[in-house]
Protein backbone atom coordinates (compact mmCIF):
# COMPACT_ATOMS: atom_id res chain seq x y z
CA UNK A 1 0.00 0.00 0.00
CA UNK A 2 1.72 3.50 -1.04
CA UNK A 3 2.68 5.43 1.38
CA UNK A 4 2.10 3.27 4.68
CA UNK A 5 4.34 0.25 4.77
CA UNK A 6 6.41 -0.02 8.00
CA UNK A 7 9.07 -1.33 9.69
CA UNK A 8 8.71 -2.98 13.20
CA UNK A 9 11.59 -1.92 15.96
CA UNK A 10 10.55 -3.21 19.48
CA UNK A 11 11.22 -0.97 21.70
CA UNK A 12 13.53 -1.53 24.83
CA UNK A 13 11.86 -2.20 27.98
CA UNK A 14 14.22 0.24 30.43
CA UNK A 15 13.22 -0.04 34.46
CA UNK A 16 13.06 4.04 35.33
CA UNK A 17 13.36 5.34 39.31
CA UNK A 18 10.78 7.83 40.48
CA UNK A 19 13.56 9.49 42.19
CA UNK A 20 13.51 13.24 43.28
CA UNK A 21 14.06 15.36 40.03
CA UNK A 22 15.70 18.89 42.12
CA UNK A 23 19.08 18.51 42.32
CA UNK A 24 21.60 20.08 44.91
CA UNK A 25 24.32 22.40 42.68
CA UNK A 26 26.85 19.85 43.94
CA UNK A 27 25.05 16.46 43.33
CA UNK A 28 24.21 17.67 39.73
CA UNK A 29 27.67 18.32 39.29
CA UNK A 30 28.55 14.93 40.10
CA UNK A 31 26.17 13.96 37.83
CA UNK A 32 27.23 15.64 35.17
CA UNK A 33 30.72 13.97 35.57
CA UNK A 34 29.33 10.67 36.11
CA UNK A 35 27.15 11.03 32.83
CA UNK A 36 30.15 11.98 31.06
CA UNK A 37 32.27 9.28 32.26
CA UNK A 38 29.40 6.27 31.49
CA UNK A 39 28.89 8.12 27.96
CA UNK A 40 32.58 7.84 27.11
CA UNK A 41 33.69 4.58 28.76
CA UNK A 42 30.12 2.72 28.46
CA UNK A 43 30.47 1.52 32.09
CA UNK A 44 29.97 3.11 35.58
CA UNK A 45 33.53 3.83 37.19
CA UNK A 46 34.85 2.47 40.37
CA UNK A 47 35.79 3.68 43.27
CA UNK A 48 39.04 4.93 42.79
CA UNK A 49 37.63 6.42 39.61
CA UNK A 50 34.81 8.26 41.75
CA UNK A 51 37.74 9.62 43.83
CA UNK A 52 39.19 11.04 40.93
CA UNK A 53 35.72 12.04 39.60
CA UNK A 54 34.73 13.65 42.74
CA UNK A 55 37.89 14.70 44.57
CA UNK A 56 37.20 12.94 47.99
CA UNK A 57 39.80 11.02 49.40
CA UNK A 58 38.33 8.27 50.98
CA UNK A 59 36.14 5.59 49.64
CA UNK A 60 33.92 5.62 52.56
CA UNK A 61 33.12 9.28 51.25
CA UNK A 62 32.28 8.28 48.10
CA UNK A 63 30.21 5.18 49.17
CA UNK A 64 28.27 7.50 51.09
CA UNK A 65 28.11 10.19 47.88
CA UNK A 66 26.85 7.39 45.63
CA UNK A 67 23.88 6.74 48.27
CA UNK A 68 23.23 9.99 48.40
CA UNK A 69 22.77 9.71 44.29
CA UNK A 70 20.63 6.89 44.64
CA UNK A 71 17.99 8.60 46.95
CA UNK A 72 18.07 11.24 44.28
CA UNK A 73 17.58 9.55 41.56
CA UNK A 74 21.32 9.77 39.61
CA UNK A 75 22.22 6.46 40.28
CA UNK A 76 20.46 2.71 40.66
CA UNK A 77 21.34 0.13 42.54
CA UNK A 78 20.72 -3.20 42.18
CA UNK A 79 20.72 -5.90 45.05
CA UNK A 80 24.37 -7.12 44.52
CA UNK A 81 25.43 -3.55 44.81
CA UNK A 82 26.08 -3.02 41.08
CA UNK A 83 25.05 0.35 39.84
CA UNK A 84 23.44 1.69 36.37
CA UNK A 85 22.62 4.87 35.62
CA UNK A 86 19.54 6.50 36.92
CA UNK A 87 16.48 8.33 35.83
CA UNK A 88 18.32 11.48 36.37
CA UNK A 89 21.06 10.54 34.16
CA UNK A 90 19.13 9.32 31.33
CA UNK A 91 17.23 12.05 31.52
CA UNK A 92 17.24 15.49 30.21
CA UNK A 93 16.42 19.00 32.40
CA UNK A 94 12.82 20.51 31.85
CA UNK A 95 13.53 24.52 32.38
CA UNK A 96 10.33 25.87 31.91
CA UNK A 97 7.66 26.81 29.54
CA UNK A 98 8.92 28.93 26.50
CA UNK A 99 7.18 30.98 23.40
CA UNK A 100 9.86 30.66 20.94
CA UNK A 101 13.33 30.52 22.10
CA UNK A 102 15.20 29.45 25.03
CA UNK A 103 14.41 31.21 28.42
CA UNK A 104 17.15 33.79 29.63
CA UNK A 105 19.46 32.91 32.26
CA UNK A 106 17.91 35.02 34.45
CA UNK A 107 14.53 33.14 33.57
CA UNK A 108 16.60 29.35 33.96
CA UNK A 109 15.06 27.19 36.02
CA UNK A 110 15.36 23.95 36.83
CA UNK A 111 11.64 22.63 37.24
CA UNK A 112 12.18 18.94 36.43
CA UNK A 113 14.19 16.43 34.32
CA UNK A 114 12.46 14.81 31.84
CA UNK A 115 13.25 10.53 30.59
CA UNK A 116 12.00 10.86 27.11
CA UNK A 117 11.80 6.68 27.06
CA UNK A 118 9.21 6.79 30.43
CA UNK A 119 7.65 10.28 29.27
CA UNK A 120 6.46 8.61 25.64
CA UNK A 121 6.24 4.92 26.33
CA UNK A 122 4.45 4.47 30.11
CA UNK A 123 3.55 1.21 28.86
CA UNK A 124 6.60 -0.04 27.61
CA UNK A 125 5.47 -3.75 27.83
CA UNK A 126 2.82 -3.19 24.68
CA UNK A 127 4.81 0.16 23.25
CA UNK A 128 6.63 -0.34 19.79
CA UNK A 129 8.77 2.08 17.61
CA UNK A 130 7.91 2.90 13.92
CA UNK A 131 9.90 3.97 11.37
CA UNK A 132 7.44 5.99 8.92
CA UNK A 133 8.00 5.15 4.89
CA UNK A 134 5.39 7.18 2.73
CA UNK A 135 3.61 10.57 3.62
CA UNK A 136 0.20 9.41 3.64
CA UNK A 137 -0.43 10.62 6.57
CA UNK A 138 1.67 14.29 5.72
CA UNK A 139 -0.97 16.06 6.66
CA UNK A 140 -1.42 15.00 10.37
CA UNK A 141 1.90 16.18 10.83
CA UNK A 142 3.77 12.61 10.33
CA UNK A 143 6.29 12.83 7.73
CA UNK A 144 8.70 10.29 5.91
CA UNK A 145 11.40 9.53 8.09
CA UNK A 146 9.82 10.36 11.48
CA UNK A 147 9.50 7.42 14.21
CA UNK A 148 6.21 6.73 15.96
CA UNK A 149 5.21 4.99 19.28
CA UNK A 150 2.40 2.70 18.70
CA UNK A 151 0.60 0.92 21.48
CA UNK A 152 -1.21 -2.16 21.58
CA UNK A 153 -4.42 -1.79 23.12
CA UNK A 154 -7.69 -4.25 23.75
CA UNK A 155 -9.96 -1.44 22.18
CA UNK A 156 -9.70 0.94 19.36
CA UNK A 157 -11.45 4.26 18.46
CA UNK A 158 -12.97 6.25 15.17
CA UNK A 159 -10.87 9.13 15.56
CA UNK A 160 -7.12 7.56 16.07
CA UNK A 161 -4.59 6.89 13.82
CA UNK A 162 -4.38 3.20 13.89
CA UNK A 163 -1.54 0.90 12.50
CA UNK A 164 -4.06 -1.88 10.54
CA UNK A 165 -3.33 -4.98 8.66
CA UNK A 166 -5.17 -5.65 5.53
CA UNK A 167 -4.21 -8.39 2.97
CA UNK A 168 -1.45 -9.25 5.02
CA UNK A 169 0.33 -5.35 4.84
CA UNK A 170 0.63 -2.97 7.19
CA UNK A 171 -0.66 0.85 6.62
CA UNK A 172 -0.77 3.91 9.31
CA UNK A 173 -4.60 5.89 9.04
CA UNK A 174 -6.83 7.24 10.63
CA UNK A 175 -9.57 4.67 11.85
CA UNK A 176 -13.44 6.19 10.39
CA UNK A 177 -16.58 4.47 11.07
CA UNK A 178 -19.46 5.00 8.80
CA UNK A 179 -22.98 3.23 10.30
CA UNK A 180 -21.46 -0.03 10.89
CA UNK A 181 -18.52 -0.24 8.65
CA UNK A 182 -14.85 1.02 9.64
CA UNK A 183 -12.87 2.03 6.93
CA UNK A 184 -8.88 4.02 6.80
CA UNK A 185 -8.57 7.64 6.20
CA UNK A 186 -5.55 9.03 5.33
CA UNK A 187 -4.33 12.64 6.18
CA UNK A 188 -3.68 13.72 2.20
CA UNK A 189 -5.55 14.53 -0.33
CA UNK A 190 -3.55 12.47 -2.75
CA UNK A 191 -4.84 9.41 -1.55
CA UNK A 192 -8.32 7.31 -1.36
CA UNK A 193 -10.17 6.24 1.53
CA UNK A 194 -9.17 2.31 2.13
CA UNK A 195 -12.98 0.60 2.46
CA UNK A 196 -11.69 -3.06 3.08
CA UNK A 197 -13.62 -5.83 1.32
CA UNK A 198 -12.35 -8.26 3.38
CA UNK A 199 -11.14 -7.87 7.00
CA UNK A 200 -9.77 -5.46 8.93
CA UNK A 201 -7.19 -6.18 11.35
CA UNK A 202 -6.12 -3.06 14.13
CA UNK A 203 -2.64 -3.26 15.32
CA UNK A 204 -1.83 -0.26 17.69
CA UNK A 205 -2.64 3.05 17.92
CA UNK A 206 0.11 5.85 17.30
CA UNK A 207 0.52 7.60 20.93
CA UNK A 208 3.01 9.79 19.77
CA UNK A 209 5.47 10.92 16.87
CA UNK A 210 9.17 11.39 17.25
CA UNK A 211 11.58 13.64 14.55
CA UNK A 212 14.96 14.54 15.09
CA UNK A 213 16.06 17.73 13.23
Amino acid sequence: MNGGLWKLIPHSNLQVNSGSPILKPMQDEHRKKITAFYERHKRMPGYKEFMALTGFKSKNAVYKLIGRLVDAGVLEKDREGRLSPGRLMRGAPLLGLVEAGFPSPAEEELLDVMDFDEYLTPHKESSYILKVKGDSMIDAGICPGDLVIVERRPTYKPGQIVIASIEGEYTMKYLRRKDDNYYLEPANVNYKPIYPKGSLSIEAVVTAVVRKY
